[in-house]
């Protein structure tokens, strides 16, 4: 099973940025830890800041992946590009984020892309990936 992790603006930053919020560990650490608890998995990471490159990885892998586990960050809230380009594929794609973005600010609490997507995790720390890849796997056997 191939599943690509995409990542979106300031992920690059877990470990340093906010660590109340988000953690102590940086994702490539983290996606190392993934990578090991997932031997019989193809996974994949890709993390931008950029939203063109995000829906250019979205399109590269959206008909050849078994699954997309996407945290859009901030473009979660403002991107209408990459709900369209969610939509225009036929991988599956899983929305996940590390906080609860309902408990944050008044403007996290729209999701511009869940409504494209096969579902959502939210506020789950970094298991909030786990649970994703967990549901692609599932999925296939059912």
């Amino acid at each position: 099973m191939k599943i690509l992790i995409l990542n979106g603006p300031n992920l690059n930053l877990l470990g340093k940025r906010e660590p109340e919020v988000y953690g102590n560990i940086s994702f490539e650490n983290y996606f190392t830890q993934l990578q090991q608890n997932y031997p019989n998995c193809e996974l994949s990471y890709f993390q931008s800041n950029h939203e063109g490159a995000i829906i250019d990885k979205i399109h590269e892998t959206g008909f050849t992946y078994d699954g997309i586990v996407l945290n859009a960050g901030a473009y979660t809230h403002t991107s209408i590009a990459i709900h369209d380009a969610i939509k225009a594929v036929t991988t599956p794609v899983v929305e996940v984020h590390i906080s609860n973005i309902h408990t944050r600010e008044n403007f996290r609490h729209k999701s511009m892309i869940a409504a494209a997507c096969k579902g959502s995790v939210v506020g789950l720390g970094l298991l909030s990936y786990e649970f994703a890849i967990d549901y692609f796997l599932k999925a296939k056997k059912i």
